[in-house]
């Protein structure tokens, strides 16, 4: 969520920051009136709370004193200077949920160290790791390669639960939890993060904490408890554990002696948007469901830009241990994660695709 007192104080930069995010500059000024609104109607509806006080104190002088008549218009003055009180905070409620509404439209606004530009073709290209591995033979791709050695039955996973869940069976289930396995002992054990086991499911709040809501509501999996309706929303699968974990700490003080807390964790990832049907979504590429060791770290913000950096490191360490070839790519204005001030992907040459493929995206999120 942007922070309204950088607005306020650099109205014009965050309207060149937000407009190189691909949005309207116009949001800017929305959000500034419906600010201002807001803080004006608490500074009236405090006002007529303290003339209240005051008259209310008046009453019991004036009762004692046998002035009846006077405590008694007083007491009607309380009254009406209450329903004026009470009849702003109503405005003030509604102005709050516009404000808040609006705010989470908006992404959030991009490093000055941020390519600008309006899509992937405005990526740079970090490093390169490694040689592309070269073939005597045509290798094949992904789905090809996982029907011809079992690893993945497609259509009994389509069966089950339909198109883009998967079925992983002998080997592929089994290659599957080593991988998992792999990531979360090289990050507890030689990165220093602490693993956590997080909820499948969140409430709404953590969806909006990292920016899925409510922008991604159309891509999440609502639940409902049984055949009771109204419990429809209280709680949706996961996207990543980034939502249950990034939460862990909201609405808490920190120490900045505790800081930073490095976390790992692994969970299957549901997302009901995938991708359009076709070679290029074929097999395991943007499906429904899928599995994923997340890293997640509470930081200090000044040191925010040093720990990306850090958890860069610790991402391409698992791509160098398996000896794969990769990129490094930071991604421009136009391309980044609605959430994200600055992010980095990582992408695997995939042989069999004859492309790269994104297996890590790595953001600072401040």
């Amino acid at each position: 969520v942007l922070d309204i007192k950088y607005i306020r104080q650099e109205p014009d930069e965050a309207k060149k920051r937000l407009i190189a995010r691909g949005e309207n500059a116009g949001s800017i000024d929305e959000l500034l009136l419906l600010d201002k609104k807001r803080r004006a109607l608490v500074t009236e509806a405090e006002t007529l709370q303290a003339e209240r006080n005051a008259v209310s104190k008046e009453i019991g002088g004036l009762m004692g004193q046998g002035q009846i008549a006077e405590a008694e218009a007083k007491k009607t003055e309380t009254r009406e200077l209450g329903d004026k009180a009470d009849a702003l905070n109503v405005l003030k409620a509604e102005a709050d949920i516009a404000f808040k509404e609006l705010l989470l439209t908006l992404p959030n606004l991009a490093h000055e160290s941020v390519p600008m530009g309006e899509d992937e073709n405005a990526n740079t290209k970090i490093k390169v790791e490694g040689e592309k591995p070269s073939f005597d033979f045509k290798p094949k791709d992904h789905l090809d390669l996982c029907e011809s050695l079992g690893l993945i039955d497609f259509e009994r996973g389509a069966k089950l639960t339909g198109s883009g869940f998967l079925l992983y069976t002998n080997w592929g289930a089994r290659l599957e939890r080593a991988l998992i396995q792999f990531l979360l002992d090289l990050h507890v054990h030689e990165h220093g993060y602490t693993e956590v086991s997080p909820p499948f499911m969140v409430q709404a709040e953590c969806m909006e904490g990292v920016g899925q809501f409510p922008k991604f509501l159309d891509q999440a999996y609502a639940v409902q408890e049984g055949l009771d309706k109204d419990t429809l929303g209280k709680c949706y699968l996961i996207p990543t554990a980034e939502a249950p974990v990034a939460n862990m700490h909201r609405g808490e003080i920190l120490n900045e002696s505790d800081l930073p807390k490095c976390y790992c964790a692994y969970s299957p990832c549901f997302r009901a948007e995938a991708g359009a049907a076709g070679v290029a979504t074929r097999g395991m590429i943007r499906v429904h469901q899928f599995d994923k060791v997340e890293l997640i770290k509470v930081v200090n913000p000044d040191d925010g830009y040093n720990e990306l950096e850090r958890m860069l490191t610790d991402a391409e360490k698992t791509l160098k241990l398996l000896g794969l070839h990769y990129r490094v790519l930071l991604l421009s204005t136009g391309d980044m994660g609605f959430a994200a001030a600055k992010t980095y992907d990582i992408e695997v040459w995939a042989p069999g695709q004859g492309s790269y493929l994104e297996v890590s995206s790595v953001s600072n999120t401040e």
